[in-house]
């Protein structure tokens, strides 16, 4: 059963890392952009134009999936129908960065009006392959720090996109509500995505500002996982995982090892709620889609991409599961239960 209660949270995203701009050709001075709220009431495709977009992302799992919908949704209720008047082309590098390398180059052959890439791996992989055909990356953490572009400014190239990333104060804050007496906290990442680096080292900051250890463990491969977090048992509190790839693909075994070693997890997803977190505080992915879609739609109607200044999400969502606190050692205080917006019993 499902009790559903209000909850939003409204904030001004105030982490902002500095990287290297990517060496890229500006293209010559464009009018002007029409302010967002213009773009949206532009008008609707023409009669008989079809117009194709490529979607590549680096693996399947629920939140990622929930983007792409998101995506095709948005475009629809702007009059980009697919099989009518859209033609998508999706695939999934299944986790292997060298495939996402070569649907990069595939992509960038096949030309699209626009690319959508989501999670940073495929970004990257999408970046570096096409210079001018426009790229809407989503899900991607920090595209500063993953050099998909040099601030969060308009790029001026062909590269905007929206993120996915949260101000952890919000994140700390749930879990010293879960677990009072919090003195650890575990965190499994894959060293090899950008997204997970970043996040560990603002971890890292922030937790060390209330007196937190973080007891972070590598994971290279979705099999490693499981191995990892096991690892934790005695050395943290509890395991926080943040949109790691590997980490969610492989989120039902890291959900066994939390239940034989009451090792609650707390996810930044909420999505992972039904696949075995205690609680998340995060986006919905599907949100993040449809923003997404929103630019895709602003680039088809004929807003350049280097003009559009790359988005963060504004609002986060508390979903918390009753059945995995007991299941995982804890047990929820009816104030938290009140706070969130979706309660698995």
């Amino acid at each position: 059963m499902k009790i559903q209660a209000p909850y939003a949270l409204s904030l001004a995203a105030t982490l902002v890392l500095a990287a290297c701009s990517p060496a890229e050709q500006k293209p010559a001075e464009a009018p002007a952009p029409a302010p967002a709220s213009a773009a949206s009431e532009q008008a609707a495709p023409a009669v008989g134009e079809t117009k194709r977009i490529a979607i590549t992302a680096i693996v399947e799992h629920p939140a990622l999936d929930a983007v792409r919908k998101g995506v095709l949704d948005e475009l629809a209720a702007q009059g980009y129908k697919e099989g009518e008047n859209l033609q998508v082309d999706f695939q999934s590098a299944q986790g292997n960065t060298a495939t996402a390398g070569q649907i990069a180059k595939k992509f960038a052959g096949d030309n699209p009006d626009v690319i959508v890439a989501i999670a940073t791996p495929s970004a990257q992989s999408m970046v570096a392959a096409t210079k001018t055909i426009p790229v809407v990356f989503s899900a991607v953490t920090d595209p500063v720090a993953a050099k998909l572009v040099g601030s969060w400014e308009p790029s001026q190239t062909n590269v905007t996109g929206v993120s996915d990333e949260l101000p952890l104060g919000p994140q700390i804050d749930l879990m010293k509500k879960l677990i009072p007496t919090l003195k650890s906290v575990g965190y499994v990442y894959s060293p090899g995505e950008v997204n997970s680096t970043t996040v560990l080292e603002q971890l890292k900051t922030e937790l060390g500002k209330d007196g937190i250890e973080i007891v972070a463990v590598p994971a290279q491969r979705t099999t490693d996982v499981p191995t990892a977090a096991r690892s934790l048992k005695g050395k943290a509190d509890l395991i926080y995982t943040s949109l790691d790839n590997n980490v969610v693909s492989a989120y039902e075994s890291m959900y066994k090892v939390a239940v034989e070693n009451k090792l609650p997890l707390v996810a930044a997803d909420t999505d992972s709620v039904k696949r075995g977190a205690v609680a998340a505080l995060g986006v919905n992915y599907h949100d993040v889609g449809t923003q997404t879609g929103k630019i895709v739609a602003r680039i088809l109607k004929g807003e350049k991409p280097g003009d559009i200044a790359p988005e963060r999400m504004d609002k986060l969502d508390l979903f918390v599961s009753k059945k995995h606190a007991a299941e995982q050692g804890l047990e929820l205080s009816d104030a938290l239960v009140q706070e969130a917006k979706e309660v698995l019993e």
